[in-house]
């Protein structure tokens, strides 16, 4: 036993598939253990947050203030409220108004700013304008109002007897505060998605209900393969026959198409991730059978098979003593690509709609599926997507280069 794990991790390519994957089993169990929320807990009021830290403004204006002299402050404030995309449509409404165009820079902000906040109306009709560029017009217009001012805000609160607003404060352009001063700060690395959910914390968690799913239905469709393959590889005969009928009934069924079909037949409510994963199990075991059969036809006209039929040993044992250890690593490899399937299975029903219950927990299907029908992709939202498919990507890749790995260990005509 020694000697073979010595051998397995002598194969670069396992290795690297089985760091891959043990650093993701470690992120699944260390990360809840810190983030303690709940995977479907609405954290945002609003739709795909993008990834960052938020600073709670209310604790920000109270936390010790500090004065920075930063020389490129007020060029990143007017940057972030006033983009390259937003100059030129300003350009073009000035120009649309009868402005020269050589009179227009659009890297002079105070100029191009100057130029806006004296010829810009909006009640001024502009032939060939939509209502929707007006409105968009209106809304940059309010945006940029107070940009090039050197004062700093007031904090007015107010008064609980009057009613009227009393200066409590002032907030200058060159003061800041240290964020971990702040009371309340919210790290999401990967933003929200459409329901304003914590996509990193809801995909820990989908990954870990996605791999319980990939396990179980891969012990599964293992077990039957295994089992069905022993039976009419070694039996052969009338047992043989009818085991192979069903094999090729299953065969010629598409197996995903089954999948649907019984997936959509157990209805939204009752289907669970226990119960999805009991499903693609039941409907994967056809290669795995088909496969094993073919080593132990192989294996049973053996000397130490024939052996043991002439002491006496009954079916079992010599099955189980015989045949199996000779097959293990074949089994071992077989059920690794059978988890990695039920991932993948898993996910394809979950993007159809076929998936898990979704009030119960995520998966990476299911966060797919979110994702397509709020056109997270149409609408550039990266972070709803993008982080799920290298998920379900990279676990993929490091069981099959593990499966790879072992076939070079343990493969003859492959070991070098």
């Amino acid at each position: 036993m020694k000697h073979t794990l010595q051998q397995v991790f002598h194969s670069g390519k396992f290795v690297i598939g089985f760091v891959i994957f043990v650093a993701l089993m470690l992120i699944v169990i260390i990360y809840p253990l810190i983030i303690t929320d709940a995977p479907l807990t609405i954290i945002a009021q609003g739709t795909f947050f993008k990834p960052g830290i938020y600073v709670n403004v209310y604790d920000s204006m109270n936390a010790p203030k500090y004065t920075l002299l930063l020389e490129d402050a007020d060029a990143k404030r007017i940057a972030s409220r006033l983009t390259p995309e937003d100059r030129q449509a300003m350009k073009e409404w000035l120009i649309a108004i009868g402005i020269p165009d050589n009179a227009i820079d659009i890297e002079d902000t105070a100029q191009l700013l100057g130029l806006w906040e004296t010829h810009f109306d909006p009640k001024m009709q502009i032939a060939g304008m939509t209502n929707a560029k007006r409105n968009y017009y209106i809304r940059l217009n309010t945006s940029l109002e107070g940009l090039l001012a050197t004062e700093g805000a007031i904090i007015a609160a107010k008064n609980a007897d009057t009613g009227a607003l009393e200066e409590k404060g002032n907030v200058g352009q060159s003061e800041f505060v240290n964020v971990t001063q702040v009371a309340n700060v919210r790290v999401l690395p990967l933003g929200t998605d459409n329901f304003g959910r914590d996509v990193l914390t809801q995909l820990v968690t989908a990954t870990r209900v996605s791999l319980q799913i990939g396990f179980i239905a891969g012990l599964i469709a293992t077990l039957v393969g295994l089992t069905l393959g022993l039976l009419a590889g070694y039996v052969g005969g009338w047992v043989d026959d009818i085991i192979m009928f069903v094999t090729n009934l299953f065969t010629v069924i598409p197996g995903f198409v089954l999948l649907i079909l019984i997936s959509f037949s157990i209805g939204q409510e009752r289907r669970g991730a226990t119960t999805v994963a009991v499903v693609i199990g039941f409907t994967s075991w056809v290669w795995t059978t088909r496969a094993v059969r073919a080593q132990v036809i192989s294996l049973r006209n053996r000397d130490h098979v024939n052996l043991s039929k002439l002491s006496g040993h009954s079916l079992v044992h010599i099955i189980l003593n015989d045949i199996l250890p000779y097959i293990a690593s074949y089994v071992v490899m077989a059920m690794i690509l059978q988890i990695s399937s039920g991932i993948l299975a898993e996910a394809g029903l979950s993007i159809l709609g076929l998936g898990p219950r979704t009030t119960d927990v995520p998966t990476l299907g299911l966060m797919m599926n979110w994702a397509m029908i709020y056109q997270a992709h149409v609408l550039g939202k990266w972070w709803a997507y993008l982080p799920v498919l290298i998920t379900i990507a990279l676990i993929t890749f490091s069981m099959n280069l593990m499966n790879t790995g072992l076939d070079q260990v343990f493969n003859p005509a492959l070991r070098d």
